[in-house]
């Protein structure tokens, strides 16, 4: 069953629009990422403390990410980096794989946060990469087929 799913997979490689929609997934994953990243770069406070005030659990929560100061800006730079990998078709693989990780993570944050609404975009952004994964499958094959 999955030898057929990727073999429509690879038959979508042909068609100009799928070709369309991995690249528009990748610059929208890439922006939400660079753009949020950047703010944490520069040492940016990522939500208005004035609405997500220590006083709910998600603003102490990122109140509290935000004071680690060498983990904020870390956390930054992977998504900063992740994205800018993903914008280039050489290194597009790579970025989706070091993507998973972090996208898995802040999904996981929204969804046991009760961030609202939050959940629906994160979610889409986890699909977004691993569809990104699934169109390149060819090329990870040799890394899930350990002889």
């Amino acid at each position: 069953m999955l030898q057929r799913f990727f073999a429509w997979v690879d038959g979508l490689r042909g068609r100009r629009w799928a070709r369309v929609a991995v690249w528009a997934t990748r610059v929208l994953l890439a922006a939400g990422f660079i753009l949020g990243g950047l703010r944490k770069v520069d040492g940016s406070r990522f939500h208005n403390p004035e609405v997500l005030t220590l006083g709910t659990d998600i603003g102490f929560f990122f109140e509290a990410l935000y004071r680690t100061g060498l983990y904020w800006r870390f956390l930054g730079w992977a998504q900063v980096v992740a994205g800018l990998l993903l914008l280039v078709p050489r290194t597009a693989l790579l970025g989706a794989m070091m993507y998973l990780p972090i996208i898995a993570n802040i999904w996981v944050i929204t969804l046991s946060m009760y961030f609202a609404g939050t959940p629906v975009i994160t979610s889409l952004m986890l699909l977004g990469c691993l569809g990104l994964l699934v169109w390149d499958h060819r090329r990870l094959r040799p890394l899930l087929h350990a002889r």
